[in-house]
This record gives C-alpha cells, sequence and structure tokens, in this order.
C-alpha cells in the first residue's frame, strides 16, 4: 500500500501540478495541501524515524521561508513557493540542492521555450487554445511549476523515503 502511494499518488500529484500551472498559470492550494499532508502518515507506515521525518518536514519548512521570500520581492507565484515546499518535504536535504539545480536547468530551457513562443505567430490550430494565447502574451511569466515538478519526478527515486518504500 505504502508503494501504491508513492509510485502512483505523489508522481501524479506532481505531474498535475505542471499540467495546471502549465494551462492555467495556478497550482491549486489544495494540491500543494495534499502533496504535503500524504508525507508523515506514509513516512510512519513506511517505517521513517521520528527523528528523519522531522528532518524531511524541516526541509519543506526551510524552503517554505526561501520561496516566500522570493515571492514577497515578486520573483516566483505564490503556487510555486507552496509547491516547492511540498515537493521539498518527499525529498528532504539530501536531495534538495540536486531537486534546486535541475529545476533551474529545466527552468532556463522554459525560459528559452518561453521567448521562442511569445516572438513567433501563434499556430492556427492553437487559436482555440485559450491557455497557449495565454502564453504568448508579453504580460504572463513562466509557469515554473513544469520544471519543479520535472525536477522533482526525476529526484523523488533517489529520495530516503522512495528506498525505504520499496526496502533497499
Amino acid at each position: 500500500m505504502t508503494a501504491l502511494v508513492l509510485f502512483t499518488i505523489v508522481p501524479a500529484l506532481i505531474a498535475f501540478a505542471a499540467a495546471s500551472d502549465l494551462l492555467t498559470m495556478t497550482i491549486s492550494n489544495r494540491l500543494c495541501l495534499a502533496l504535503a499532508a500524504l508525507f508523515a502518515p506514509f513516512a510512519l507506515y513506511a517505517g521513517m524515524g521520528w527523528a528523519d521525518i522531522g528532518l524531511q518536514l524541516a526541509a519543506g519548512l526551510f524552503m517554505l521561508a526561501i520561496c516566500f521570500g522570493l515571492f514577497a520581492l515578486g520573483r516566483i507565484g505564490g503556487g510555486d513557493a507552496k509547491f516547492t515546499a511540498a515537493a521539498a518535504i518527499w525529498l528532504g536535504f539530501d536531495m534538495l540542492m540536486p531537486f534546486l539545480v535541475l529545476a533551474a536547468v529545466f527552468g532556463g530551457l522554459l525560459a528559452l521555450a518561453m521567448i521562442w513562443v511569445k516572438r513567433n505567430p501563434i499556430p492556427a490550430l492553437a487559436l482555440r487554445a485559450p491557455w497557449y494565447a495565454r502564453l504568448q502574451d508579453e504580460k504572463t511569466g513562466i509557469p515554473y511549476g513544469v520544471p519543479l515538478a520535472a525536477a522533482a519526478l526525476i529526484a523523488l527515486p533517489q529520495t530516503a523515503i522512495w528506498r525505504l518504500a520499496i526496502g533497499l
């Protein structure tokens, strides 16, 4: 049962966050809360110790503090801040830096793609897709949930909680 949560539900929530950000430029508070709330019961059931659970939660709080500082400065969106913190709970301090580096690389690639999208005329087929038209708007930012989710999905299988779930 624990493996089912980790191997299907958590990645599905992460992927849904990316899709939601791409299509609507928002990441739901409920999604971030669900992702964060699933961690403690999963970790307890999987046999993670209280000290390790505390460290995982501390990683999330650490990222929440940093990201809300960036949000207050207008550098990232609120949904991105909450999503990063929720993902950090699952990743812990061990995978936090690789996650952030991957997110930065993927974010840079997405920024380049967004420049291309904004500078090229909208394809006729995309005229029916309001989300694509929104991406072409010069005032629209970057749906950073996409690179955050990609980085989280790559980092997650390398975490202590993942190894615990599969019995390594």
